[in-house]
């Protein structure tokens, strides 16, 4: 179980936020107009599959992040502006890829940032049209948006790609996509959240009747585990379901996860990469699962009412993020390009194994952000 840190360092997450920031400005000097995903022995640039492409969205998420921090006119400001737009804008055509499950990814973290800095009609726009983009995999037999893998799949992931359906939902008052938005995250908790809190990573269904086969997974140990970064997706994706409708059930289910996460969790608040892999491999911890967990537990933290189970989240959010900050940085290691160690994207392809991952990256730094920002 998580062991609670009362007292927050400030100056420990200060530095960890200008570690960051130096390295995203080494990603720009070092390889102009690449978009990373994982580190290979440090690296950011090297051969390896990208498949869907995933990731783009994350490091000029992180500008954005950087630009609404620095202070107003400095150069910093500047240049942290200057370049989230110009990593930005090429993303626009995706807001029409019907290919993939990640449009939230995407526009959340970059068009939805720029548009709540600017309130440009056009911005706008996109992230309507990026979020009924994704509406369009919705299966009505089954009622649930179908994954990136095949029309009977639906993934954990998608829980934090919902949100652009709801987003686009709530600004045309559209209830046909809010009532798919919603549909799809009930059919989320009925089959892939169990009853303990954990998470299962995939759902297969039979596409004929829509009725739900079983569980199963992709990344994660078995079908039957709780992979650790899909339980941390489910609990931050639902606390942004219970932000976007305020429907009980999607608090009811991210508090579950989050209760989950504190409790099963070693005490320094990293989760081995599953709940449920055998004793030689729990030594594996996914910084990346704690980094999108940790800004989950923070939001979490304002969305209920409860004050001190508001607390509690927080405490447990900022006991991740003094671990994170104090033990898995770069920092000291000029051979290693990325901000966080100790990151897992798929272990059975062994690829991204003990890394950098930009998710881990990006969500690391929003939790961060939100830890000082509320400090103020």
């Amino acid at each position: 179980m998580i062991q609670f840190v009362l007292e927050t360092d400030r100056g420990l997450f200060d530095d960890a936020f200008r570690f960051a920031q130096q390295q995203v400005r080494k990603v720009i000097e070092t390889y102009p107009d690449y978009y990373p995903m994982y580190t290979s022995n440090g690296r950011w640039k090297h051969e390896g599959p990208a498949w869907t492409h995933w990731c783009d969205g994350f490091l000029p998420g992180m500008m954005w992040i950087f630009y609404k921090h620095a202070a107003a006119d400095s150069a910093d400001a500047k240049f942290w502006l200057d370049h989230a737009i110009k990593y930005t804008k090429p993303l626009e055509p995706r807001k029409h890829d019907r290919e993939v499950h990640d449009l939230g990814f995407l526009f959340l973290s970059t068009y939805y940032r720029w548009f709540r800095l600017t309130r440009e009609p056009a911005l706008r726009e996109v992230l309507i049209d990026a979020g009924k983009t994704l509406a369009l995999r919705y299966k009505e037999k089954g009622q649930y948006l179908r994954s990136f893998v095949a029309d009977n799949s639906l993934f954990i992931d998608i829980m934090m790609n919902v949100g652009i359906i709801f987003y686009a939902g709530l600004e045309t008052r559209d209830a046909k996509l809010m009532d798919t938005a919603l549909r799809h995250c009930l059919t989320t908790r009925r089959v892939l959240v169990r009853g303990d809190g954990s998470t299962a990573h995939e759902g297969l269904f039979d596409v004929d009747t829509g009725a739900f086969i079983g569980q199963a997974t992709q990344q994660g140990w078995r079908g039957d585990s709780c992979w650790s970064r899909g339980l941390a997706w489910a609990l931050y994706g639902f606390g942004t379901a219970y932000r976007c409708t305020r429907d009980a059930r999607m608090l009811e289910t991210a508090e579950a996860c989050a209760a989950f996460y504190i409790e099963n969790t070693p005490g320094d608040g990293v989760p081995p990469w599953d709940y449920d892999a055998p004793a030689e491999l729990q030594v594996l911890r996914d910084t990346s699962a704690a980094a999108v967990s940790a800004s989950g537990l923070l939001q979490l933290g304002h969305l209920t009412a409860d004050r001190i189970k508001g607390r509690y989240y927080d405490d447990a959010a900022r006991r991740i993020l003094t671990t994170l900050s104090r033990h898995y940085l770069g920092e000291g290691d000029p051979n290693w390009e990325g901000i966080l160690k100790g990151g897992v994207y798929h272990v059975a392809k062994n690829l991204g194994v003990n890394e950098s991952v930009m998710w881990g990256e990006y969500f690391f730094v929003e939790a961060l952000d939100l830890a000082l920002r509320e400090g103020e």
